[in-house]
């Protein structure tokens, strides 16, 4: 598929502020600080909760916090377009948000640690979606940076796969880790620990060389940007306070409680705008390739994508949404699972690291390989099957009297597939973005990828309750492999050119 042409430096950049011979390293440290938190407001969570005795369908609400990244692309063009005060002064726009995103994540991180009696639910709720908030804006500026500097697929692949080293390893050391240290001390230590690893990476960055033609001096930029800093952090804590009591307050007076099914009015709500987008189609194909709505920066890189691909666009964002719903839907439960089963919290936290960590890795750098060398169909391909064993796994755990080794084995089966079939996505999802806006475009189709996963993972606790864990893992494992049916398809899709966009409108 078409991408649009090459930018082998951020726009408006001369010589790279990081050497070719540091994107690797730089990658794979940008991997491992968006890693870290990833876990802690998901399946670490979700953990936390289910030992503190919280209902299943309350936990698998709380798995809609991983919601958030989904809408990414909401806010994705304010990080293209706009820089963070006195960090971008030095670093660079991109490594401006990438430091903002760092101050957030452990503010958030340490919100939560204070709320790890799990008593004061909306607290909890609000640290909880502060830190996917930030955690996913540093993804959103460090995945428009990769496209950027790697537009094709050769290159993509060995970005990609460092960047997965990363954040795998990262997720693995973050789940592990923290249930190691609550199972020891409580979790509170856990999250203050898994805090201060997440902004390790931080002052590496400040270290880091200027950016071409920077303006600012590094100690005073770092200063005012600090300063900076925590007033925008102030201000998203009291934003997202306001919106959850504005909305908890317009539940209770339409008379929702904690016992009704929300499913269908959170799936309808999120569905909307792509709705919107489908049903604009035919206009969207007429339009010129330098029409005002394809140079807008706010619309311009969400319609783009339409009017590149066409009506062939709906069939990329089927498929785009099944590929990784098994993965999404098996992450929510399995750590609750194994809890019932009657795993210790040591054995849960070897099998999601010793275990888990190895198994992914190896998973990523084959799938890696196979984008870079196969077809993509046939590597997709083989990620589905991969990931789908992976679910069932959990079936044969669900049935056998627990045994660690019965445990580990799984875990391991489960992150192969995982890491396999999620290196392969990541380079699939980049060759169909336009590098002329890649943050946009790339958050609006990962967004929208996991959109209907974890949808659906919000209700995992009501599916629980009907089919029981061996059903429910039946189900993840069918799923991710019901994506493998667009690939004929696929495969014959075209791009129909590039639009004006926004940096030639400028």
């Amino acid at each position: 598929m078409a991408t649009g042409g090459r930018q082998d430096t951020p726009p408006g950049s001369g010589t790279p502020a990081i050497p070719a011979r540091r994107i690797l390293p730089l990658y794979l440290l940008l991997g491992f600080a968006a890693g870290l938190p990833f876990f802690m407001f998901n399946a670490v969570l979700l953990l936390r909760m289910a030992r503190h005795d919280i209902d299943i369908v309350t936990i698998g609400y709380f798995a809609w916090v991983a919601l958030l990244p989904t809408f990414k692309f909401v806010w994705s063009p304010l990080v293209d377009k706009y820089s963070v005060p006195g960090f971008a002064r030095f670093w660079g726009k991109r490594r401006g948000w990438i430091m903002l995103s760092q101050l957030g994540i452990f503010a958030s991180m340490v919100g939560m640690a204070f709320t790890s009696d799990d008593t004061n639910l909306p607290m909890v709720a609000l640290f909880a979606i502060l830190l996917a908030f930030w955690t996913t804006t540093l993804e959103v500026a460090a995945d428009g940076w990769r496209i950027e500097l790697a537009p094709t697929q050769e290159q993509q692949a060995p970005i990609v796969a460092a960047n997965l080293w990363g954040y795998r390893s990262a997720m693995v050391a973050a789940g592990s880790g923290a249930v190691l240290i609550a199972a020891r001390a409580d979790w509170t230590v856990a999250y203050l620990a898994i805090a201060v690893a997440a902004f390790a990476p931080f002052p590496a960055l400040a270290l880091t060389r200027a950016e071409p033609g920077a303006t600012g001096r590094r100690w005073r930029s770092l200063g005012i940007g600090m300063a900076a800093g925590s007033v925008i952090l102030a201000m998203s804590c009291a934003i997202v306070a306001v919106l959850g009591w504005l909305l908890l307050s317009g539940a209770a007076a339409a008379g929702i409680g904690s016992d009704a099914n929300l499913t269908p009015v959170v799936i309808v709500l999120a569905l909307l705008p792509f709705a919107i987008l489908a049903l604009a189609l035919p206009r969207i194909r007429k339009l010129a390739p330098d029409a005002p709505l394809l140079r807008s920066t706010t619309f311009g890189p969400f319609v783009d994508i339409f009017w590149r691909y066409g009506f062939a666009t709906l069939l990329v964002l089927g498929f785009v949404s099944l590929y990784r719903v098994g993965d999404v839907l098996a992450l929510t439960l399995s750590h609750p699972m194994w809890d019932a089963r009657g795993y210790s919290l040591d054995q849960i936290g070897i099998a999601d690291g010793a275990v888990a960590l190895p198994a992914s890795m190896l998973g990523v750098a084959l799938g890696s390989w196979m984008a870079a060398k196969w077809r993509l169909s046939w590597a997709l391909a083989a990620g589905a099957l991969v990931a789908a064993i992976g679910n069932w796994v959990y079936v044969w755990l669900w049935w056998v009297e627990p045994e660690g080794w019965i445990l580990y084995a799984s875990v391991a089966a489960d992150q192969f597939g995982n890491g396999l079939a999620g290196a392969v996505f990541v380079v699939y999802l980049s060759m169909l973005v336009n590098p002329r806006f890649p943050a946009a475009q790339y958050a609006f189709l990962s967004g929208f990828a996991f959109l209907l996963a974890r949808l659906l993972a919000g209700a995992s606790g009501e599916m629980q309750l009907q089919i029981g864990y061996d059903g429910f893992f039946i189900l993840t494992g069918a799923a991710s492999l019901a994506a493998v049916v667009f690939l004929p398809f696929l495969a014959r899709t075209r791009s129909h050119g590039d639009s004006a966009g926004p940096e030639e409108a400028a």
